[in-house]
């Protein structure tokens, strides 16, 4: 039996369901399968035998997929301390990344969603899910929008993940969507300066589901990061990380940064 078959059977059994018959399923079948269990599993403590065979596996799924360092990464032509990176976040080596969260602030619960929330979860490993509830059982309500926690990174590369709530744009953009975005990237750089981190990489906050427009969401990511930079004197390394081609051409145009 696999690492991945035993996780697979210790989730259903947790939820008093029986496992699928695994030997029907491919190794990607049982990934998925692994992920959309653990992205609809409660915040709860879990055994020392699942924690182990977890934080095994999603080590060796990690290094499957490659690991990316902050030191690899060429800087922006405008300012040395500025980054343009494509590629998947929960993959990047730095101090911190940024999750672009919802209010509950316990990450996806979709099965296999594609969204970083889900994402990041999933490859940190149960461990983040239980945090987050504990420091918003402590907050005693849910997260605004703009504003930011820091928790461990746990079986992701980086040291840190900073959760963010974007604003959900309904209708036309406003001046109060474009405030509320830069508050995110505020607020996360200020936590990571104050915990001591010196790189953070920041994902496309609100422009996925939550319906921020890409053009206007870089323009005010880059200037607020800048801003923030000047006003402060911090030296801290900023990673502008994208997935999509779309936002690729936007950071490179906006950093005149190239491939």
């Amino acid at each position: 039996m696999t690492k991945l078959d035993r996780l697979i059977q210790i989730l259903c059994a947790e939820r008093g369901e029986n496992a699928p018959v695994l030997s029907d399923l491919s190794d990607r079948e049982k990934g998925r399968c692994f992920r959309a269990l653990v992205n609809v599993r409660s915040p709860k403590a879990a055994s020392k035998e699942f924690l182990q065979l977890q934080d095994e596996y999603l080590q060796e799924q990690l290094q499957l997929k490659g690991i990316t360092d902050i030191s690899e990464l060429l800087p922006s032509p405008i300012d040395p301390e500025l980054y343009l990176w494509q590629g998947d976040i929960t993959t990047l080596k730095c101090d911190g990344i940024v999750n672009a969260a919802n209010s509950q602030m316990l990450g996806c619960f979709c099965p296999n969603h594609g969204c970083i929330d889900n994402a990041i979860h999933t490859f940190a490993g149960v461990q983040l899910r239980l945090e987050c509830a504990r420091i918003m059982e402590a907050q005693g309500k849910e997260e605004p929008t703009g504003q930011a926690k820091i928790t461990s990174g746990y079986n992701l590369p980086c040291k840190y993940v900073l959760h963010t709530v974007g604003p959900i744009v309904f209708g036309k953009l406003n001046e109060k969507h474009e405030k509320l975005l830069a508050d995110c990237y505020r607020a996360c750089l200020v936590l990571a300066d104050k915990n001591g981190l010196h790189s953070l990489a920041f994902c496309c906050i609100s422009t996925g589901e939550f319906r921020f427009p890409n053009e206007r969401a870089a323009e005010i990511a880059i200037q607020t990061v800048t801003e923030y930079k000047r006003q402060t004197q911090s030296k801290i390394k900023v990673i502008f990380n994208v997935f999509k081609d779309n936002d690729y051409e936007i950071y490179s145009r906006l950093l005149k940064a190239d491939r």
